[in-house]
Formats: structure tokens, C-alpha cells, sequence
């Protein structure tokens, strides 16, 4: 991967870490608990518990991505950036560019 490559991957890292950031932020506004003093019906209280369960999840997916981009880009520098970390072979560019926050090529995964 040459240096115009590299760039081009930084600024995808960066851009996806504040995406990232910003689920985030709204997942965890969404899964605060629902007060029981709230008179939503039960059918309605069901459906929430259920949403938040599933919102709950995407905040552990996000919260994961996001540790995964910010140590991409910590790597960056590095010679060892944009090989997979199983096999050592090379990532194609466009599977770095598609999910930034990947470590393994295909095959590795």
C-alpha cells in the first residue's frame, strides 16, 4: 500500500470513528431505562423492552467497531498496516476501504 493509499485510509478511519462516535451517543440516549411510572400500556412496554434489547446490542456493535477503527489508526504508521494479522498476506484495498475497521483479509475470516 503506498503513501496516497495509506492517506486515503486515514481519512476513512477518521471519518468512520466519528460515525461511529455518534451512534454511539444516540444508542446509549435510546437504551436508558424505561420509567415504570410511564403510562405507555403494556403491549407498548413490551414493544419497548424489546427495542431496547436490540438497541442495546447495536450499542455493544458500535462500541466494538469503534475500538477496532481507533486501533487501525494507531497502526497506520506502521509497516504491518494493511496485512492481515493471521497470515500476513496483504488486505485488498477496497475490503480496508469498504470496512476500515478489518484486521484479517477474506480468507482469514
Amino acid at each position: 500500500m503506498d503513501a496516497h493509499e495509506k492517506e486515503k485510509v486515514k481519512i476513512k478511519l477518521i471519518e468512520e470513528i466519528n460515525s461511529t462516535s455518534e451512534k454511539i451517543n444516540k444508542y446509549k440516549e435510546l437504551s436508558k431505562p424505561i420509567a415504570p411510572e410511564n403510562s405507555i400500556g403494556r403491549i407498548s412496554r413490551m414493544d419497548a423492552i424489546n427495542n431496547k434489547t436490540i438497541v442495546d446490542r447495536m450499542l455493544r456493535n458500535s462500541e466494538e467497531k469503534l475500538k477496532k477503527l481507533k486501533f487501525n489508526l494507531t497502526l497506520i504508521e506502521t509497516e504491518d498496516f494493511g496485512n492481515c494479522r493471521k497470515c500476513k498476506k496483504e488486505i485488498n484495498i477496497n475490503r480496508i476501504k469498504l470496512m476500515p475497521e478489518v484486521s484479517t483479509c477474506v480468507k482469514c475470516s
